[in-house]
């Protein structure tokens, strides 16, 4: 480990002692791959889960080894186990994905930008010793990008993922029952691009097992083609889908059929990927950033639904412009957000996780005590730069005892894909429980 960095981990040690709300820093590894953002992207689901008293973690090392590992919840010390696959980190999409079902099995989904599936299974409850490569359905999984783990009330799970490319491109979703040991495909294409659009979508499930989706839709690989948010939620595990009026839709959803939570035009520096919450109420929570047509400066919004209609605050007070075009995974000042929220005394109060070039690109959260009120105060979670980094948490850990756990790296990313020249960074956890 280089001074600089073993400096911040011991910083982060010491404070982490002294009260239980200050954030503390565990270490993982020595060489996560740093050359791009591919370990610390927003829309890895997930990084990080807790199942019961055990939390997982998976990455790329420097070498492009998928290594897994394990600890006792709340521990310092890690179990690692460098698994025989590789994947492909030259490219920012290639993520790792894992999930734990309610048996305590792991699952891994890792290397995809429009190629074949890759996933296994450990081979046990609770190791990381994981089985050969395996299909699901073997439907439609020659081109798959951006695969999604979710975990059910049953202690089943849902794997979404795209089928095609970007501006042509379909969403897929599988569902895994602990019961059959097997994957079923319930939809194929559920939100159809008719060949000349795809969704970006955003995803979560509820206390009572609902289905909450929202996405951006892209009329092309041109990120500046990002427009409008759209939703649609099920309450059947996904069989039928509606909108918050109740009304059903026809399958697939397609740009004329779906509920538009809020239109935003393209050219907007509206991003796409980013983060999605459902609080005991089953009300849907949609985090993003974008630039309002009288303004030249992205801010971060919170779109919400609060029972009777779709609203959208502003969270952020940014001074900086900056745009957004071409394909690629995008170099940008700011990373997508993360949405957390929760009732406290009878409150509803929201979390924003995310990275700010204006406040030297550390890990911020912006916290709202009452969202009807709509005041946000930042502060910072680290005090040294993540650089390109971007938030992915343990939404298990989460959802059970409102911890926050935060995969950290620092990583680069070129503008567009590509790698920069850097060396390999420690892989942490930012551990954190809020007031």
């Amino acid at each position: 480990m280089r001074i600089y960095d073993f400096v911040w981990f011991m910083l982060f040690i010491v404070l982490g002692a002294s009260a239980q709300n200050t954030p503390k820093l565990v270490h993982v590894a020595d060489n996560g791959w740093a050359k791009n953002s591919v370990n610390a992207v927003v829309f890895r689901h997930n990084s990080l889960v807790t199942f019961r008293d055990t939390q997982f973690i998976a990455f790329y090392d420097a070498d492009k080894n998928v290594v897994l590992g394990k600890r006792r919840s709340g521990a310092d010390q890690w179990k690692l186990q460098t698994t025989p696959y590789k994947g492909n980190t030259n490219d920012a999409h290639n993520t790792i994905c894992i999930m734990v079902d309610g048996d305590g099995y792991l699952h891994l989904s890792w290397d995809h930008h429009a190629n074949a599936l890759r996933y296994c299974h450990s081979i046990s409850p609770g190791s990381l010793q994981m089985t050969e490569k395996l299909p699901m359905t073997g439907k439609k999984e020659n081109k798959v990008t951006y695969p999604e783990f979710y975990k059910l009330p049953d202690g089943g799970l849902l794997f979404l993922y795209r089928d095609g490319v970007s501006g042509n491109g379909n969403l897929m979703m599988n569902r895994y029952s602990i019961k059959t040991k097997k994957w079923t495909q319930i939809q194929d294409g559920l939100i159809n691009g008719e060949g000349q659009r795809n969704a970006y979508c955003q995803f979560a499930v509820d206390a009572k097992g609902v289905f909450h989706l929202s996405w951006v839709w892209r009329e092309s690989s041109d990120v500046a083609s990002n427009h409008d948010i759209c939703y649609a939620r099920s309450a059947d595990g996904g069989l039928t889908w509606q909108k918050t009026t109740g009304e059903q839709y026809a399958l697939p959803i397609t740009v004329a059929t779906a509920e538009y939570a809020w239109k935003i035009p393209q050219r907007s520096e509206l991003i796409n990927q980013t983060s999605m919450y459902a609080d005991e109420q089953g009300r849907p929570y949609i985090a993003t950033y974008w630039r309002e047509q009288n303004t030249t400066v992205p801010q971060y919004h919170l779109v919400y639904f609060t029972g009777k209609e779709w609203r959208a605050v502003q969270v952020s007070n940014r001074t900086t412009p900056f745009s957004l075009a071409g394909s690629g995974t995008k170099r940008s000042p700011i990373s997508r957000p993360q949405i957390m929220v929760a009732n406290i005394n009878g409150k509803l109060s929201g979390l924003m996780v995310y990275r700010d070039a204006e406040r030297g690109s550390k890990i911020s959260v912006a916290i709202c005590r009452d969202l009807l009120k709509n005041k946000w105060a930042v502060k910072d979670l680290t005090d040294i730069p993540v650089d390109e980094w971007e938030p992915s948490y343990d939404i298990e850990l989460w959802k059970a005892k409102r911890i926050l756990n935060i995969y950290v790296e620092k990583v680069e990313q070129s503008d567009g894909e590509g790698i920069e020249n850097a060396v390999a960074q420690p892989v942490s956890v930012l551990e954190w429980k809020p007031e």
